[in-house]
């Protein structure tokens, strides 16, 4: 008997925006030469990448040049090819400033918003996410402040990102809309969302997660830096589907429930092109609890 698959590759809904399973994130976008990021961009809104994820801190690692960098390139693409713009629906986050590290007070986060805005050259961001939690700032202010961004028009869109389910439970509660996002980290070298309760909160208010480094930093595409039995497990199953190892790690991020939008980091046009083609595998449940047993290095109970 053929069992379903559990892969999900269909459109999701981020509140009045529909996006693709996965997205193009930025945080290597750093590439000076407008034409060669023009060309990534592109690429990836082909391959229907059209969730576009930046931050104003992208720049200051992965060979960029400093904060806001990549906010500016992604804005000089856009001024040479305005026509990408409605292409796409544009998210960034703001929130952290070093070195202090953190910061949603009132005055930051409008400012940060407004930064955001002058260098990606756009009257207005699809979503604004809070880039960290701000312990320091109670969440009734954050929220009168993206309350006021979205009341101006500044933002459409709202989310947080790296928030513990309970942070995002206090600032809900503030907020006189939904949050539309939930940005963790997840992936086979990283399952916390599945059991510290990320996950089921989205699921329980309709959230999207949008789930960063899918591939735990390149380890499982190369299959480097992970255990033998995982490493097997995706090889195994990428050689009965036809794809690489890369293909079926992002492919279990899109067969959770809470339908995930798995962020894509590569800067290689052919490779956005040939993993977007590739991912709607066929992943049943035995595959899938196999690859998490793999992962954790042991039986479930």
């Amino acid at each position: 008997m053929t069992t379903s698959s559990l892969v999900d590759t269909g459109p999701r809904r981020l509140g009045s925006f529909e996006v693709g399973p996965l997205a193009f994130g930025c945080w290597r976008f750093t590439s000076d030469d407008i034409n060669e990021s023009t060309t990534v961009l592109e690429a990836a809104l082909d391959a229907g990448m059209n969730l576009v994820d930046t931050a104003d801190v992208y720049g200051l690692d992965w060979g960029g040049t400093g904060f806001g960098r990549n906010e500016e390139i992604l804005g000089q693409v856009l001024a040479a090819k305005p026509e990408l713009r409605s292409r796409m629906v544009l998210a960034t986050k703001g929130g952290i400033r070093p070195p202090t590290p953190y910061n949603s007070g009132e005055d930051y986060l409008v400012s940060a918003c407004e930064d955001s805005l002058r260098r990606l050259g756009v009257e207005q961001i699809d979503l604004y996410q809070i880039h960290r939690p701000d312990f320091y700032t109670h969440p009734a202010e954050v929220a009168e402040t993206l309350a006021g961004l979205r009341e101006s028009g500044k933002i459409a869109e709202v989310g947080v990102s790296n928030f513990t389910p309970w942070q995002t439970d206090a600032l809900r509660a503030h907020l006189p809309f939904e949050l539309v996002t939930d940005q963790p980290e997840f992936s086979l070298v990283e399952l916390g969302p599945l059991r510290n309760g990320t996950f089921d909160r989205c699921m329980q208010y309709g959230t999207v997660p949008l789930v960063w480094s899918p591939l735990g930093g390149g380890r499982l595409a190369s299959g480097t830096g992970i255990s033998d039995e995982l490493a097997q497990t995706l090889d195994r199953l990428a050689e009965r589907e036809g794809v690489s190892m890369a293909t079926i790690a992002v492919a279990f991020v899109l067969a959770h429930p809470s339908r995930p939008v798995a962020l894509i980091g590569s800067q290689n046009p052919s490779r956005l092109a040939s993993l977007a083609s590739e991912v709607a595998v066929h992943l049943d449940r035995d595959d899938i609890y196999q690859l998490v047993q793999a992962a954790d290095g042991q039986p479930l109970p």
